[in-house]
């Protein structure tokens, strides 16, 4: 009895070769399960959390696709899946959580199977970077981009926005209150956007690039602190009248950031950490201004939201204009050239906040 032969496609792939090592490969096109779809990428972005995976944050990996910003068309489906077909335009989450995991069900849904169970790409399983690219629980995870919207604003929900608006989100910034967000990085620029449209009546920026200044004042800030001129903590308090602010967002990732945070929120106010602490073996928590554990200051973290619906509400955002994220493209790269974008996030050169991938 004759049997099918499977017709194996190969594809380019941007991959991590070791800690320290990058490269492209080719490998064989991924295919779809009952409830997968295979998404042909369009546009994505370089990530600097792709830096800190080839740096070792996360341990060694070997012939492991980079990256996790992508939008694209719908190539294949699944048997099982019914909110997309082949030829929708889509956005797919940086996180792609398993949605009837116990972590989802319980709200943590990034969580799924563990902690940051939900971060698939580049991590457990091949990334974006490649000309195929797999995405699991298709109708959880998909969500159909607008006409109106392009997909170099559309690539932004998948990490960016929906990160740094987490960011603001879990701040439980009062109206008309006071936060102030350190690093201008895209998460720090787009926790500042999303505070703006939460409602801050002050916005406090502690950034030292002057693109990534002047960026921040477009997206909302009301002030700028450079670091390397004054103490961030007592420039806030000198702001502030010494009161200091209701919330502060953590988007860099550092202990000393995290530090100023907790310094510069007066008592009963809340610290929210979107930062990505790649190096060290502690955060520390500095003591006194930490209440010596009794100031009532509320600390929550969040790993980028993602799913359908939640990337539907920032795709409405883009479609009503609410904010435009491609300023902060300051690159293109065509996808055969996507080292040269990596290693530009890499070394920070040239004034980058954001590279572009071009796949066609």
């Amino acid at each position: 009895m004759a049997t099918a032969r499977h017709t194996v496609r190969r594809m380019k792939a941007f991959v991590m070769n070791g800690i320290g090592e990058v490269g492209f490969t080719e490998k064989e096109q991924p295919q779809a399960g009952p409830n997968d779809a295979i998404l042909k990428p369009t546009k994505g972005l370089v990530c600097t959390s792709d830096v800190h995976t080839v740096h070792g944050a996360i341990g060694e990996r070997e012939n492991l696709t980079l990256g996790h910003e992508v939008v694209g068309v719908v190539d294949e489906v699944g048997a099982e899946v019914e909110h997309v077909q082949p030829g929708d335009r889509v956005a797919v989450g940086a996180i792609t959580p398993d949605w009837s995991s116990e972590a989802a069900q319980r709200g943590f849904p990034s969580q799924s199977n563990g902690a940051l169970g939900g971060w698939k790409f580049a991590n457990v399983k091949d990334g974006v970077f490649q000309e195929r690219v797999h995405v699991n629980d298709a109708d959880g995870n998909l969500a159909k981009i607008p006409e109106a919207v392009s997909d170099e604003e559309a690539v932004y929900i998948t990490d960016m926005m929906t990160t740094g608006f987490a960011g603001a989100e879990h701040a439980e910034i009062p109206l008309g209150g006071t936060v102030a967000v350190f690093a201008q990085g895209p998460v720090g620029l787009m926790a500042t956007a999303g505070a703006k449209l939460r409602g801050a009546g002050e916005i406090i920026a502690i950034e030292s690039v002057p693109e990534r200044q002047k960026l921040s004042k477009n997206y909302g800030a009301d002030h700028v602190i450079d670091y390397q001129d004054d103490d961030p903590v007592e420039k806030i308090h000198e702001v502030t009248d010494d009161e200091g602010v209701d919330s502060s967002i953590e988007a860099l990732g550092t202990s000393q950031t995290f530090e100023q945070c907790v310094q510069a929120t007066k008592p009963g106010g809340t610290i929210s950490n979107v930062g990505y602490h790649g190096e060290g073996e502690h955060v520390n928590l500095p003591r006194e201004a930490w209440g010596v554990g009794m100031a009532e200051k509320t600390i929550r973290t969040t790993l980028c939201p993602g799913g359908r619906v939640r990337l539907e509400r920032m795709l409405r955002i883009l479609e009503n204009d609410g904010v435009d994220p491609t300023l902060m493209t300051t690159h293109t790269f065509p996808f055969d050239q996507v080292d040269e974008a990596f290693a530009l996030m890499e070394n920070k050169e040239d004034g980058v906040i954001k590279p572009l991938i071009e796949f066609e």
